[in-house]
């Protein structure tokens, strides 16, 4: 039997047989998440070295007209206190966990299977995920990719790290990014020397940035600004804030700069000291006339001197 003559064509060159598809899409969704495993894992390590240059929130901030008003500012230069301000608000075990506080998750899952406002149990470690590499809002899906950005920023980037980004681009106010920018807004001097009231009022208000002030704080926001307070000299006597000095030297305590008048900054005018009164007290308190319009008064007309006549002069007296 003969033998079938040898192809000319190079093998590079040979026509495959056509792929199913079902077996390209599912070689298309490999492909697409291998790419983006491969472009988050390079975008954490781009960020371990580079400073966040704006995030989602920014960016979002910007859109509706508010700015993003950010000024960097390095762990070994920010106040201790306020380190250890946002540990005692917000993450106690930042130290000891990898990222994820189980207990803290299962006591917020407890709470809200219970019914009333849904609480996450986010660590420092998820909230620095979330800011820098997602959005703002829930659901499962970015839960997911926060959990993804969690376990990376905790093997590339070290609590150190994530202390220094989550500082510096977590929300303190209305357009306004960083404890530093938020020093400098509230209080009229940067975050390099706080005082312990201070640092904990910042804290206070990361939870709800644009809905809470700490010039004048009111309510909760003040009675949990004073928890906070409180709660400093715990995480400095436990060194619960150990982790995030390691290798570095700690800034020394140093005593905050008078206060003076922040200046202006974007989203100025969306907040205030004080809540407003409700409208009915202000139509109440208003003087009447301010809510009807007095009459004008007569003006009478005045003669100017020059043109006044001189005045009668009086019959001499009789002799």
């Amino acid at each position: 039997m003969a033998r079938r003559p040898k192809s000319t064509i190079p093998q590079y060159k040979r026509r495959r047989p056509r792929r199913s598809l079902p077996v390209r899409m599912l070689l298309f969704i490999v492909k697409l998440v291998f790419a983006l495993f491969l472009f988050s894992v390079l975008w954490v390590l781009a960020y371990r070295f580079v400073n966040p240059p704006i995030t989602a929130t920014m960016i979002s901030d910007i859109a509706a007209g508010r700015g993003a008003t950010r000024e960097w500012m390095d762990i070994e230069r920010i106040d201790r206190d306020m380190v250890r301000a946002v540990i005692a608000a917000e993450d106690s075990k930042f130290c000891q966990h990898g990222g994820f506080d189980l207990q803290a998750i299962e006591q917020a899952m407890q709470r809200n299977a219970s019914g009333g406002r849904i609480r996450g149990g986010s660590t420092i470690s998820q909230q620095t995920a979330k800011n820098a590499f997602l959005w703002q809002g829930g659901g499962y899906f970015r839960k997911g990719l926060e959990a993804w950005f969690t376990l990376l920023i905790e093997t590339m980037w070290g609590k150190q790290r994530i202390m220094e980004v989550y500082l510096n681009i977590a929300e303190t106010g209305i357009g306004t990014y960083g404890v530093n920018a938020g020093a400098q807004r509230y209080f009229g001097h940067d975050a390099s020397a706080m005082s312990r009231e201070e640092a904990a009022r910042i804290a206070a208000i990361l939870p709800l940035p644009k809905r809470r002030g700490a010039v004048a704080p009111q309510g909760f926001t003040r009675r949990y600004g004073s928890t906070i307070a409180a709660r400093i000299g715990v995480v400095a006597r436990d060194g619960l804030d150990s982790c995030v000095y390691q290798g570095i030297t700690a800034p020394p305590d140093r005593a905050p700069p008078p206060s003076k008048a922040p200046g202006r900054l974007p989203g100025d005018e969306y907040e205030s000291d004080r809540p407003l009164p409700p409208v009915e007290e202000v139509v109440r308190e208003l003087p009447p006339a301010a809510t009807e319009p007095a009459e004008p008064e007569p003006q009478i007309q005045q003669v100017p001197p020059e043109v006044a006549p001189p005045p009668e002069e009086a019959p001499p007296p009789p002799q």
